[in-house]
């Protein structure tokens, strides 16, 4: 069998895990042969991708990005993709590809597969956004990253009598926020799945301050926005991707408690930091296991699926499955947090 591998959209801790596992499987459990497009699927209309062997893929388990490169595709491009699905098979010689992303690559993956082209895929986002897994791998990650900020913030902040705000990713599914601000302690945590008031955040900073706390951390995902008529903030753009431009929330919340309370408030945006770096453990791990079985799939023909972590275990998840829907967080998880946040 001859299988291609591609990596798409954003990129995340423990795509070479994935890479590296798949090229382990095919060669020494079957016998394939590998190509990795590059730059996602640019690399795969434009014919530009590279044989990946053992060597191609030594010691890049524990380094992040992805040595093939990523790349966003315009809609007009992807559309391009779809109308030749079965003659890039066919050009390209693979038996099957397995793309490595997250919503928008599942999204253009279920395309291509309705198009004829046989595709394994494989999830990936910090967000761990998609509902047909339990977890994403670059989610422990990204949150470890920003619960080390939210640790190293407090003590500045409680040496200058400053209210940090931390703005972390999470476009619509508020995950990494909810999760960094419980392990971090954060005072207080606004989400994209519920409207904050900006008025609840400065009642808790001057109750925080009354009691001689003097100082305080709010974590903040990027998507979060405040209810209606509370705080000005408007919506941005639409990008080419069919992405909203968002505003930064975090300097804005900074710049309005400031305003209101009288007391410094510096935002800090974290950014791409979350994305970089070297994957934990558990994402390894769970990298792995995903290329593992995608191999798997593909000798057994199931293609139009993805991997899925439900569990301990990894199944196969229909693509369609994964896209229908985002995974947010649900109102028991937000419950949660009320009583000591």
């Amino acid at each position: 069998m001859r299988i291609g591998v591609l990596t798409a959209g954003g990129d995340c801790p423990g795509l070479n895990a994935v890479i590296r596992s798949v090229v382990h499987r095919a060669l020494t459990g079957h016998d394939d042969e590998v190509i990795g497009f590059e730059d996602g699927f640019k690399g795969l209309l434009d014919g530009r991708y590279r044989k990946l062997d053992l060597d191609a893929v030594s010691g890049i388990l524990a380094r992040g990005g992805t040595i093939l490169g990523s790349a966003r595709l315009e809609r007009a491009r992807l559309r391009e993709a779809c109308e030749n699905g079965k003659d890039l098979a066919r050009e390209y010689g693979i038996d099957v590809l397995i793309p490595i992303g997250g919503e928008g690559t599942l999204t253009a993956s279920k395309m291509l597969a309705d198009a004829g082209l046989p595709i394994v895929g494989v999830p990936k986002t910090i967000d761990n956004d998609i509902s047909a897994t339990d977890r994403t791998f670059g989610f422990d990650t990204a949150v470890g990253v920003a619960t080390e900020a939210i640790d190293r913030l407090k003590t500045t902040a409680e040496s200058h009598q400053r209210v940090m705000v931390v703005e972390v990713m999470g476009r619509h599914a508020g995950w990494i926020a909810l999760e960094s601000g419980m392990a971090g302690g954060a005072h207080g945590i606004c989400l994209p799945e519920r409207p904050f008031d900006v008025n609840d955040l400065v009642a808790m900073v001057e109750e925080r301050f009354d009691r001689g706390k003097k100082f305080a951390v709010v974590c903040v995902a990027e998507g979060a926005h405040p209810a209606e008529g509370t705080m000005d903030y408007g919506h941005g753009e639409i990008d080419q991707y069919g992405h909203e431009r968002f505003q930064g929330i975090g300097t804005a919340l900074a710049r309005e408690l400031e305003h209101r309370l009288g007391k410094e408030a510096r935002p800090v945006i974290l950014g791409h930091v979350q994305r970089g770096g070297t994957p934990t453990a558990y994402d390894r791990v769970l990298a792995t296991r995903f290329g593992w079985h995608a191999v798997e799939a593909a000798h057994r023909g199931d293609f139009g699926q993805m991997t899925a972590l439900r569990g301990t275990d990894i199944v196969m998840s229909p693509l369609a499955d994964a896209v229908t829907e985002l995974k947010t967080v649900p109102v028991s998880r937000m419950d949660e947090t009320e009583s000591v946040f």
